[in-house]
């Protein structure tokens, strides 16, 4: 059997217009809005394995009738989205330590 992963990309723009390239983790919809865990790639091998592996929340925001993605700003709502995403990641994965 061959599985092969491709990893779902997305390169997003800052407010100086440095384009940052993620790893698309996750997706929830929550309380009517959708919100992506991305992780953030590096350029050099060297520091992607340096990196401590922090994810980013950003949320889909409608401007000027385009969707686009703002980082959660708010502490309150970005830990609950944090333990969302910690509870899917663990369920997802808790399974491949049985099959080893």
């Amino acid at each position: 059997m061959n599985e092969e992963y491709e990893a779902d990309l997305i390169v997003l723009l800052d407010d100086d217009g440095e384009e940052h390239s993620f790893e698309i983790l996750d997706t929830i919809e929550h309380e009517d809005k959708t919100y992506y865990a991305l992780l953030p790639l590096f350029d050099d091998p060297e520091d992607q394995v340096e990196s401590d592996g922090q994810y980013y929340i950003f949320e889909v925001v409608d401007e000027d009738g385009e969707e686009q993605l703002a980082e959660v700003e708010d502490d309150d709502l970005r830990d609950e989205l944090d333990e969302i995403f910690t509870e899917r990641f663990e369920s997802l994965y808790d399974g491949d330590d049985d099959e080893e």
